[in-house]
């Protein structure tokens, strides 16, 4: 699995060049190795965990896009009326019975799909997203005022189209594996089937299908930051407060980082509740052989033919699966932030 890799000749570095936003991208990607025997223990428990976390959350990634898709299947449901007698009508199935119908005409191998680029993708992309968030906010609070809105909404956003632009291939390849539905026996596209079958379709161009979209979706990542580092801001005037008469400035502790994982389920519940609909549009701008042609058009085609609910659809599929993983991730980036700042970060990731 691709991770970083915290040596100490990086830590030094890292701090170094806090201030300049490509060094920092240069230094993140530099260190996305594999992991290995050789590795400490804890460092390899960290690696181990993610990959723990991906394998799991992986059969909710793919419901949820294939509850995006314009392909999902549709079934007649009657609906009773005020008057007595019944309607049909044609609603997609819902995440249970997604789940049922990939089980049992698929298999469960189907329910992976995907997971290899997931893996490849996840670490250089976390690392580009914090390293460029991390530059652009300490560049910017000498432009603006120190850790204000402004600034927080700032950096999210250039870091989010950092990492996007960087990344959109590896999520390309991803959701067409996802989408990817073979009976059982049949031959399963693999992810050099999917690279070829692109490339000979649509050029390089191709696999930046779905860009536009994730370049809206800017716009979670920007109201999940100003809402996080608002609740975080709170947090630490209250406990502030609360340590206001003693002398030393009172260290973090674990009620501290159960605090900001609350805050980043928080945050991350109200952006993407509101910024959800983007997450459809890029799934059917990806699809192969998609009708859909630009984001505009086709945030207008799903309501005119499917009603405004279909851009809602896989929410709570997406909701389950990513606000752990937002809590843990945020949680895990305050600490190893705390850790650099206090020098101790050699000691927690480097002991035997």
């Amino acid at each position: 699995m691709l991770q970083m890799n915290f040596t100490p000749d990086l830590v030094l570095q890292w701090k170094k060049h806090a201030s300049k936003p490509w060094a920092c991208l240069a230094l993140a990607a530099s260190n996305v190795v594999m992991c290995n025997d050789n590795e400490p223990n804890a460092l390899r428990d960290l690696k181990s965990g993610g990959t723990v976390g991906a394998i799991l959350t992986c059969p909710l990634e793919v419901v949820k896009t294939r509850l995006q898709s314009s392909s999902i299947t549709r079934y007649e449901v009657q609906l009773t009326t005020v008057n007595g007698p019944s309607v049909a009508r044609m609603s997609p199935p819902g995440p249970m019975h997604c789940l049922k119908l990939i089980l049992e005409k698929e298999g469960p191998r189907s329910l992976f799909r995907g997971l290899g680029p997931n893996l490849v993708g996840v670490a250089p992309s976390r690392a580009i997203y914090f390293a460029a968030y991390s530059s652009a906010k300490e560049r910017l609070n000498g432009i603006m005022e120190p850790d204000s809105t402004q600034v927080h909404m700032v950096s999210a956003g250039l870091a989010g189209f950092t990492a996007i632009t960087a990344t959109n291939p590896i999520w390309l390849i991803k959701t067409r594996l996802q989408l990817d539905a073979r009976n059982r026996g049949e031959r399963r596209m693999s992810a050099f089937d999917c690279l070829r079958r692109v490339y000979r379709a649509d050029g390089l161009r191709g696999f930046y299908r779905g860009m536009s979209a994730s370049y809206a979706g800017i716009s979670e990542t920007v109201i999940h930051f100003v809402i996080y580092e608002s609740i975080k801001r709170r947090l630490l005037e209250a406990k502030a407060a609360h340590h206001m008469d003693d002398e030393e400035e009172a260290s973090k502790d674990a009620s501290d980082f159960v605090g900001m994982m609350l805050a980043a389920a928080t945050s991350k519940t109200c952006a993407t509740s509101i910024a959800y609909p983007h997450e459809v549009i890029r799934t059917r701008l990806r699809e192969e052989g998609s009708k859909y042609r630009s984001f505009f058009k086709t945030l207008t085609m799903v309501p005119k033919e499917e009603g405004y609910r279909a851009l809602y659809r896989g929410l709570t599929t997406h909701l389950v699966r990513q606000i752990p993983n937002t809590a843990i991730m945020m949680c895990t980036y305050e600490l190893v932030v705390y850790l650099l700042n206090v020098g101790l970060l050699y000691p927690i990731f480097f002991r035997n």
